[in-house]
């Protein structure tokens, strides 16, 4: 029986918020992640849908297909990156009742978080792929193997590489938004303290800073490792951009679903820096701040718009 294509379009909607998720984990990028969706919609629409017995499977399928291309791609493209590159972040309101915007579902997903993220985009795109359509969506290996072009002995090896990487890695778990509150006003008193020992204290050994501007905007071109380290790397921003109050210059947001501050831009002065508008992420572990995510990149900042 032919379907309608009204109601194929019924059928499909019911599953773009879960592709949309799909693909920003697989890309980490918000405009790939949309272009996959519709891609795989056009695909939908100029097949026989009576030979699709699992829709949900075949688009999640179809979505993976598609952003490996776009993974590939984007691989070559950020040989060229100035500096770290972080995913794009998914800013949504820190209060109110969760809205229709599909944003606010996908960031409860705990592999969206940026400490996640970044672990993925160490993976090369086949492990990505594998990994993450196989442990976090279920999809069977002999689906990826076809996908990936390769056997399915092949794409339970990259999946198991992906596992691998993050484990490895161990990124945090998600720490409660009560905890991470606290957390962040007492490091936001510290900063406003210009006290190193306190913001050291705030910080675990382990902290690494990460800053994202591709050459467009200041942040910290290199990864920061150690807590003196990023305190005083901290502090002295704090000086250069005049930043009496610390972060609570910011408003206060949801980053990929964790607390974290939108940052306006600042004007400078004859004896202060200019301050572009970022968004600024933390992750925690053991009740201290061990990732701090600048993304000051213009161009990852154009959805934002809290």
């Amino acid at each position: 029986m032919t379907v309608s294509l009204d109601t194929l379009a019924e059928e499909f909607s019911e599953y773009r918020t879960h592709l949309l998720g799909v693909a920003y984990r697989l890309t980490s990028t918000l405009a790939d992640a949309e272009d996959a969706v519709q891609e795989a919609w056009l695909r939908l629409s100029t097949v026989d849908r009576s030979e699709i017995k699992d829709l949900k499977g075949w688009l999640t399928t179809v979505v993976g297909r598609i952003c490996l291309d776009r993974l590939r791609s984007a691989a070559v493209r950020r040989e060229r990156y100035t500096g770290s590159w972080l995913p794009e972040p998914l800013v949504t309101p820190l209060s109110g009742a969760p809205g229709e915007d599909p944003l606010e579902t996908i960031v409860r997903d705990d592999g969206v978080r940026m400490a996640a993220l970044v672990v993925l985009d160490k993976m090369t795109p086949e492990q990505r792929v594998a990994f993450v359509l196989h442990d976090a969506f279920g999809v069977p290996f002999d689906e990826i193997a076809e996908t990936l072009g390769v056997s399915a002995a092949t794409a339970r090896q990259y999946a198991s590489r992906g596992r691998k990487a993050v484990a490895d890695a161990n990124p945090p778990p998600r720490a409660s938004l009560d905890e991470q509150r606290g957390l962040l006003e007492r490091f936001t008193a510290a900063l406003a303290s210009g006290d190193l020992q306190a913001v050291v204290e705030l910080l675990h050994p382990d902290v690494a800073l990460i800053g994202d501007a591709d050459g467009k905007a200041r942040t910290a071109r290199r990864v920061i490792h150690g807590a003196e380290k990023v305190a005083r790397f901290l502090l002295g921003l704090m000086v250069r951009y005049n930043l009496p109050e610390g972060v609570a210059v910011g408003q206060p947001v949801l980053v990929n679903g964790d607390l974290g501050v939108l940052l306006p831009d600042r004007p400078g002065d004859a004896e202060h820096l200019e301050m572009t508008r970022r968004v600024s992420a933390f992750a925690i572990r053991d009740g201290k701040v061990v990732g701090f995510y600048d993304v000051a990149n213009p161009e990852k900042l154009t959805r934002v718009t809290v």
